[in-house]
């Protein structure tokens, strides 16, 4: 792998999610992965329950990043469109979908969003794109967002479970 115009521990944090991510939802009780609080005030990512979460980081790497990486480095200067995350969680049912089958597809998905990272020249690291309620970026600065992305939802998760703790009492 040859360096890339990016900081080391960005791509490490994204090649180190997807055991984290299903660490911490492996470590749910049964009862909890569907549970959700009667206040969301406070939640640093989307307002949805932990198996929702897997759900969505998913679709995000797939529907999302992927499809953003690659108009940002075959057009020029697209817009790159928000998900709307709770408009895609009612269409494709999260809560009837398999999370050990959506963690599954998100680990072979980060795997091809790195693959793709890898082969990177200077050029193609800077190359503009406009996202939605971001502005102006670059592919390296989607990088960057793509990290906070992850980062939030791992918040989610274990606002969760404070609030589930609390609820229900520690387990």
């Amino acid at each position: 792998m040859r360096p890339s115009p990016i900081d080391p521990a960005t791509l490490r944090a994204l090649a180190e999610f997807p055991d984290s991510l299903e660490a911490h939802f492996a470590a749910f009780p049964a009862d909890a992965v569907h549970w959700s609080p009667a206040d969301w005030s406070g939640i640093p990512s989307e307002r949805f329950t932990a198996h929702e979460q897997v759900c969505h980081v998913r679709d995000v790497e797939i529907d999302g990043y992927h499809v953003r990486f690659r108009r940002a480095l075959d057009e020029a200067n697209p817009f790159l469109p928000d998900l709307g995350s709770e408009a895609l969680a009612r269409e494709r049912n999260y809560v009837g979908q398999d999370a050990h089958a959506a963690l599954a597809a998100f680990r072979a998905a980060r795997r091809e969003t790195l693959a793709l990272l890898a082969h990177l020249d200077a050029t193609q690291w800077s190359r503009p794109a406009f996202f939605e309620d971001y502005g102006p970026t670059t592919v390296r600065g989607l990088v960057h967002y793509l990290c906070s992305h992850d980062q939030q939802h791992m918040a989610g998760l274990q606002w969760l479970r404070g609030k589930f703790d609390a609820v229900r009492g520690a387990v």
